[in-house]
């Protein structure tokens, strides 16, 4: 028996990946977060397949089912909006399932801010412009930040930024960046990506507070912030410049 954390992408149920639709096809136990995962890849499960969905559980009452699970010898799949690597709480479960013997595998998926990129038609990495993108969150009085992962010594680095739970605190995300990025500094943020109902705001760090409220966004998006969104006159990359010697490894 085995427990697969399977990231079932941003939104859109076709972007789950090949495995992770296989697997998910071939477990009798099926663990969803109802308030993310999309309705549709249930579809997948098979039809006498246990469905639990733990928008209403706590910790202690996810593991339990995946313990049962275990005891009866069946496979559970594990369903989590994104990719499990990141903001997903899949390590405290990991931690529980490693105390209780319970083997486990991670099945990754498309991450938010990958989508949130494709739905902007944006590579977040430009030659000469931008190779850093740093994936992030504001602190909250539930979860602190780490010392000195604050946002405000994040911005100093300039470097790209993808801020995850973060719309709800919009403006002081813009007051902890402004000193580092300034006022023209492009940013766009994404709710729903890659969803019927995606939304894509675009501006600046002097603009796009207004615009969040005004759509009320407060959950499911990610504000990116840095140059490389507006990068337009940047040197090619050298990986196809007729100038690099293709016989050298």
């Amino acid at each position: 028996m085995t427990v697969y954390f399977i990231g079932a992408g941003p939104g859109a149920a076709d972007l789950i990946t090949v495995r992770g639709a296989r697997t998910l096809a071939a477990a009798p136990v099926c663990l969803y977060a109802g308030s993310l995962v999309p309705r549709e890849l249930l579809a997948e499960c098979p039809a006498d397949a246990r469905l639990v969905d733990t928008s209403q559980l706590n910790l202690d009452e996810i593991v339990a089912e995946c313990v049962r699970a275990h005891e009866a010898g069946r496979d559970v799949a594990r369903l989590h909006s994104g990719d499990p690597s990141i903001f997903s709480a899949v390590a405290e479960q990991m931690r529980r399932l490693d105390a209780a013997g319970i083997p486990y595998e991670v099945v990754p998926g498309v991450p938010a801010f990958a989508a949130a990129a494709a739905a902007l038609k944006r590579e977040l990495t430009v030659p000469t412009v931008g190779q850093t993108v740093i994936l992030t969150r504001i602190a909250q009085q539930a979860t602190p930040m780490p010392p000195g992962e604050d946002l405000a010594t994040l911005g100093r680095s300039g470097a790209l930024l993808v801020l995850h739970l973060a719309t709800r605190y919009v403006d002081r995300v813009v007051d902890e960046l402004l000193p580092h990025y300034g006022a023209e500094c492009p940013v766009a943020v994404v709710a729903m990506a890659s969803r019927p109902d995606e939304l894509i705001l675009r501006g600046t760090l002097a603009d796009i507070a207004p615009q969040v409220k005004e759509h009320g966004l407060v959950r499911t998006a990610v504000i990116v912030v840095g140059r490389t969104l507006g990068a337009e006159q940047f040197r090619d990359s050298h990986l196809y410049s007729p100038e690099r010697d293709r016989h050298v490894c």
